[in-house]
């Protein structure tokens, strides 16, 4: 993992990396006790909010099982001070066949080189 001194690209690319090998325990790594994720989804305007680290990792335990082979590409970070950026294309199959192929984002949060808030988006995409 990357130093624990503040947001930076390669700690951007780490985390990115440690979802597409699906390792739940690599990507804790970097979060903070006191974390929170905003799920693209939900019954509120900020989709739906987990609150501290048991609840983010479930969250995320959940997006693997909903795709199974989730992929973040054509990646990009950037960073500035605590706060960092990863754009990319997810791409993946839920579990009845379904190709999902969206572009979409993260905001980052960072707090003594931990991630304390994770806010994701994606794009919405219409059936032809």
């Amino acid at each position: 993992m990357a130093a624990r001194d503040g947001a930076s690209v390669d700690t951007l690319k780490a985390i990115t990396a440690s979802f597409n090998a699906h390792d739940l325990d690599a990507i804790m790594e970097f979060f903070a006790e006191d974390c929170s994720l905003d799920m693209p989804r939900g019954p509120e305007p900020w989709g739906h909010r987990l609150v501290g680290k048991a609840a983010v990792r479930e969250g995320l335990a959940s997006r693997f099982a909903g795709l199974p082979d989730v992929h973040y590409g054509e990646d990009r970070h950037w960073v500035s001070g605590d706060l960092g950026v990863s754009e990319w294309l997810l791409t993946g199959t839920r579990p009845d066949g379904q190709k999902v192929c969206v572009r979409g984002c993260d905001h980052w949060e960072f707090r003594d080189g931990e991630v304390v808030r994770k806010d994701s988006y994606w794009k919405i995409v219409d059936p032809a």
